[in-house]
């Protein structure tokens, strides 16, 4: 609900402000050790991106809530931000957007965990299970660049916001397409934040638009193999859709004027 978003937004700006916040019982600040700024803005921006490689991966409506919280901390405490896009440019260089190559001398296991794969004793995730966790960081990154904490002060301009999102798909755009992973990230962002994106730029976007269906989707493709089809379908669908009806639709799960009220 609304009410309970600003509890919580509430409660981390109170802590981040210096003042004694009620958490198990006893009375925390930051103020009490010289580091505990530090400490909890590290740490807050840390758990945002598990949010979003975690919650946001199973449930993509909640990329919305947790990303309008973030915005709004992010506006009246830069650090978390610049700390959070750094937390999750190291999780998900795709988020950059970056393609890491393999340098001389790196082996294999650490360059699987520069591409974002978790390993554990020398074990490698399964390539579904990363897709999912890039997918929910993707997806919370598309939400906080369109959303602004509705109680703010809105004469600033957001702190990271739309401009970032065209910059990120144009820097995508020009970089040479991975099977698997091109598709699912441009499917997950546009299904996110195209709605905005469209209102914002208008027939710029569009031109965008039929660059990927016309140019940038075959070149996917020739990097494809049939196994791999699944994404790549789900994007071409979307794209029909979207421009034969000249028209993106809303996100699922976007928040309403009506949700700040519950």
């Amino acid at each position: 609900s609304g009410s309970k978003l600003r509890e919580v937004f509430d409660k981390i700006n109170n802590l981040l402000s210096g003042k004694p916040v009620q958490t198990e019982g006893q009375a925390v600040s930051v103020t009490q050790h010289p580091q505990g700024l530090d400490f909890v803005c590290y740490k807050l921006a840390e758990k945002f991106v598990k949010h979003g490689e975690g919650e946001v991966s199973f449930h993509h409506d909640s990329a919305f809530p947790i990303a309008v919280v973030l915005s709004g901390i992010w506006e009246l405490h830069p650090r978390v931000g610049d700390i959070f896009l750094a937390h999750l440019h190291k999780k998900c260089p795709y988020s950059v957007p970056f393609y890491p190559a393999r340098k001389e001398g790196t082996s294999m296991e650490e360059y699987q965990r520069i591409l974002g794969y978790e390993v554990h004793d020398s074990k490698v995730e399964e390539q579904d299970h990363f897709l999912k966790r890039m997918s929910g960081m993707i997806r919370l990154y598309a939400a906080i660049i369109q959303l602004r904490w509705p109680y703010g002060n809105k004469q600033g301009a957001h702190p990271h916001g739309l401009s970032y999102g065209w910059r990120w798909l144009a820097q995508m755009l020009n970089l040479e397409p991975l099977a698997d992973v091109t598709a699912m990230l441009l499917l997950d962002f546009l299904e996110v934040c195209g709605n905005a994106l469209m209102k914002q730029y208008g027939i710029q976007f569009w031109k965008i638009m039929f660059f990927i269906q016309k140019s940038y989707i075959p070149r996917i493709e020739a990097v494809t193999s049939s196994g791999q089809m699944g994404c790549l379908s789900r994007l071409k669908n979307f794209m029909q859709k979207c421009l034969q009806a000249e028209e993106i639709p809303l996100p699922k799960g976007v928040l309403t004027p009506s949700f700040w009220r519950t």
